[in-house]
């Protein structure tokens, strides 16, 4: 069994890591402990930066490394490591917050909740605000506004938009954006 090279200093993060997982595939405790070593404070700081709740990062980093653990034998060693292990921790993410998210039920309403929405959606307290929007809308020019609506508002693609309106995808993207440049101008 070949140990990694002594030369470590000379190679890059990936390269190492790349080196040291062909190793620990091929069965080399040591390698495959300094993989670990090596991984697990980049995937806690990779995932930190894109979670809502910073405790989350030990528990999806957990994962990564379970994951990585069964599932080094896939791991083709002619190819850079790095690629393989992101996959890895875009997926163990993405899983672990489908599962939160899903599980908050207690913070989900029906449309049929009428004392949801009496509190929240038609709160009489917000009508000023909704009539301050009303009328910078009511300053955009008739197909401005139109594509501003379409797009903003009801969620149509630039492209719908350009079909129906007899323009073109750019057009109605820069008329969009200046829309929502001169109602930011006006509502402050």
């Amino acid at each position: 069994m070949k140990s990694p090279s002594n030369n470590n200093a000379q190679k890059t993060q990936s390269e190492l890591w790349t080196e040291y997982a062909g190793l620990a595939q091929a069965g080399d405790k040591t390698a495959y402990n300094a993989l670990l070593r090596e991984i697990a404070p980049f995937i806690r700081n990779y995932i930190l930066k894109s979670l809502a709740n910073p405790d989350w990062a030990d528990d999806i980093s957990q994962e990564v490394l379970i994951s990585v653990h069964k599932s080094l034998n896939t791991y083709s060693p002619d190819r850079p490591f790095r690629p393989w292990l992101m996959a890895i921790v875009n997926f163990r993410r993405t899983d672990y917050l489908r599962k939160h998210y899903n599980a908050r039920e207690n913070k989900q309403t029906t449309l049929d909740d009428f004392d949801f929405q009496k509190a929240h959606v038609t709160n009489p307290t917000h009508a000023g605000e909704y009539k301050d929007i009303e009328t910078a809308l009511d300053t955009l020019p008739d197909n401005q506004r139109k594509v501003f609506e379409m797009i903003k508002i009801k969620g149509y693609t630039a492209k719908e938009v350009a079909n129906e309106m007899g323009m073109s995808v750019s057009a109605v993207k820069v008329s969009a954006h200046r829309s929502m440049a001169k109602l930011k101008a006006i509502l402050g």
